[in-house]
């Protein structure tokens, strides 16, 4: 059985209670789709958790990108960043920045946001923007996160489109951590933890990340 965990975004607690759930099942290898720990309260514990995973099958987010790549056209995500800078050794930044962005597993492919951009991903309800962001891939399942919202729909040129979740920040109204896990098909899965520890330690970050990041956590909504 795979495991499929995406935009864990540095919430050990959630992670921890995800893995713990794990263990009862029969998971013996891993897809981990980006976002992992950058900027958390809990980033170099997130990752250490992550490299104990047997089997585990890594792409890059953006997250991971932005540490090479800042966006220069969100200044409050440039401020986030520049306060987390420092937090890895510069080997670190290396591994993460050189993940591949997109790994075939099964015959299903993975990328973070779509085949096209780890910012741009499909939407829950059907778009005129979802062929574009295929850029030509068809007849496929597709895996994605980057939106932090739980479904499955098709989607144009014979594609089934899968968005597991986020593990750390939900945001499709449910503040479960969501993630999948796949054994000829996927499974959806859901998992309680401890929230409030969760808001507190983005809280205990400070500044407007630190609450916003609390707030959504809080909510699973923006």
């Amino acid at each position: 059985m795979l495991g499929v965990l995406y935009d864990i975004h540095g919430n050990l607690p959630s992670l921890e209670r995800v893995l713990a759930e794990a263990e009862g099942l029969e998971i013996d290898r891993w897809l981990l789709g980006g976002d992992y720990g950058t900027p958390s309260p809990w980033p170099e514990e997130t990752l250490a958790r992550l490299k104990e995973l047997p089997n585990a099958t890594w792409i890059r987010g953006n997250g991971e990108r932005w540490l090479r790549e800042p966006p220069l056209d969100r200044p409050e995500v440039m401020a986030t960043y520049d306060l987390f800078r420092g937090s890895f050794d510069e080997e670190l930044v290396e591994w993460l920045y050189g993940l591949p962005t997109q790994a075939e597993l099964d015959g299903v492919l993975y990328v973070h946001g779509s085949p096209l951009s780890d910012v741009e991903s499909f939407p829950p309800q059907p778009s005129d923007e979802d062929e574009r962001m295929l850029v030509g891939v068809r007849d496929r399942t597709v895996v994605f996160g980057h939106s932090h919202q739980q479904f499955r729909r098709p989607g144009p040129l014979g594609t089934d489109l899968v968005n597991p979740g986020s593990v750390g920040m939900p945001l499709d109204g449910d503040v479960r951590a969501a993630w999948a896990t796949w054994a000829g098909d996927f499974e959806f899965r859901r998992t309680e933890y401890d929230v409030q520890r969760a808001a507190d330690g983005y809280r205990a970050m400070g500044g407007d990340f630190g609450e916003f990041a609390a707030t959504r956590i809080e909510r699973g909504s923006d």
